[in-house]
């Protein structure tokens, strides 16, 4: 595994995501008339710095990137000249204040529905809402879901696209109810299917909810033609050509891509007798499939891709695309879908019905962001949307030394009149830090469990 590929996209996310939020208390300080003396980016060491402005801000640029902070004008943090009193950031109104800090969370929500309008005006290729089952009894085979059913609807709710149709689903599972597929069958014929959600399990952090329910994406018989060939690859050097089908592998028949794909994989090193036609020709000839690595897990590869099968992708993939203003409407009720489920997510570990291995770490968000900007440039996009309204949420928190607790501490200071004592905000903060520090540590050791177990 390449760092670079997880890092540079990690650190690329980051960076915005911290932008966005700073840049929100920036503003909002500047249209207030407060005075800010540094906008960083990280903490710690200052790796690039300059001044810039009228009040020559200092700009910043730090070599611990996870945070940032807007260091603004306050006779609580040091002396203030007293010409310069009107625009110390303690002398504002108690609204200015709150708009100040509620600015940064804000920023991060409008950064992601910013970044879904422009997915969804421009739009996106994705993978149909069709339907396959998995193995074995489940809730999706007791509905009477048949092979081949293309989801057009949830509970009335469209549904274009597979990611569309799991964020559906998985809120409805919180909510532990019955839903109805309205799906187009296999034949063209439209048909209902009721999903009983309420004895689905979304709690442990690890499986996969789709899985559970007992549904996976459909996929085409994909015919074992070869596609691209890697030059320097275990394919090439079997003497392998583009176009040539398999016919069996190590004595056994292949029956398709993926079929061909699961037997490599599963034979890192191991020499494999195969068989196959070139045209009319047969051929036979010995893969070595290299060994790699994935997630922990050795595996085989040789280095080739499938031929694409006629009218293939059509069946499996469609655009999906919204216009200027209906994907505006679209990206802020995501947005604001996806914030809503968060905090649910978090109200349910609180109270122990969704278990802690759900929160997630820089080492996980890394991992995320490696392999969706490996994906393409629109699932990286999501990402950090996702990522930012994740970020949003949690600064809202009322936890002293987040966004939140300043804030709750500003609701309090409107209710009662005034200011709450130094000493009690003292305190707050001890047990703030208290608090954040409890759930970074959570979120490490998830990452570290994650790691080690692949």
């Amino acid at each position: 595994m390449n760092i670079l590929e997880y890092l540079i996209p990690f650190v690329l996310a980051l960076g915005l995501l911290i932008l966005a939020h700073e840049l929100g208390h920036y503003l909002i300080a500047r249209a207030c008339g407060v005075k800010v003396l540094r906008f960083s980016i990280g903490f710690g060491r200052p790796l690039l710095r300059w001044t810039a402005g009228a009040d020559r801000t200092e700009w910043v640029i730090a070599v611990f990137p996870l945070g940032g902070y807007v260091k603004m004008l306050d006779e609580r943090e040091g002396e203030v000249p007293p010409a310069e009193l009107h625009r110390s950031f303690n002398r504002q109104s108690v609204w200015r204040r709150f708009a100040i800090v509620a600015a940064g969370p804000l920023a991060n929500f409008l950064l992601a529905i910013v970044l879904y309008w422009g997915l969804f005006a421009t739009g996106t290729e994705e993978l149909k809402p069709r339907l396959a089952l998995t193995d074995g009894p489940s809730i999706a085979a007791s509905a009477g879901v048949r092979e081949g059913d293309l989801v057009a609807a949830v509970d009335d709710e469209p549904v274009r696209s597979w990611p569309e149709l799991r964020w559906v689903l998985l809120r409805h599972a919180l909510d532990a109810r019955e839903v109805t597929l309205q799906v187009r069958t296999a034949d063209g014929g439209d048909a209902l299917r009721m999903l009983d959600l309420s004895g689905v399990e979304v709690d442990d952090g690890e499986s996969d909810l789709i899985a559970e329910i007992g549904l996976r994406p459909w996929r085409p018989l994909i015919p074992p033609v070869v596609g691209r060939i890697i030059p320097d690859g275990a394919a090439a050097a079997a003497g392998i050509r583009e176009g040539d089908r398999f016919v069996s592998l190590a004595g056994e028949p292949v029956t398709s891509w993926v079929d061909f794909v699961e037997r490599v994989r599963s034979s890192p090193g191991e020499p494999l007798p195969v068989r196959l036609m070139r045209g009319d020709t047969p051929v036979d000839t010995t893969l070595v499939p290299e060994v790699s690595e994935d997630r922990g897990e050795r595996i085989g590869k040789i280095g080739v891709a499938v031929a694409e099968p006629p009218g293939g992708r059509e069946e499996m993939f469609a655009v999906v695309r919204y216009g200027v203003v209906d994907g505006l409407s679209k990206a802020m009720a995501q947005t604001w879908e996806t914030s809503v489920l968060s905090l649910k997510m978090m109200g349910r570990m609180l109270t122990g019905e969704v278990s802690w291995k759900n929160l997630s770490g820089p080492v996980t968000i890394a991992d995320y962001a490696g392999q969706s900007a490996k994906l393409g440039w629109n699932h990286y996009l999501k990402f950090v949307a996702l990522i930012s309204i994740s970020l949003g949420v949690l600064n809202l928190l009322p936890i002293p030394v987040l966004d939140g607790g300043h804030l709750l501490y500003y609701v309090i200071e409107i209710i009662k009149g005034g200011p709450i004592p130094e000493r009690v905000m003292e305190i707050g903060q001890q047990i703030g830090l208290v608090a954040l520090a409890m759930l970074m540590a959570f979120a490490f050791y998830n990452d570290i469990t994650r790691l080690i177990s692949g």
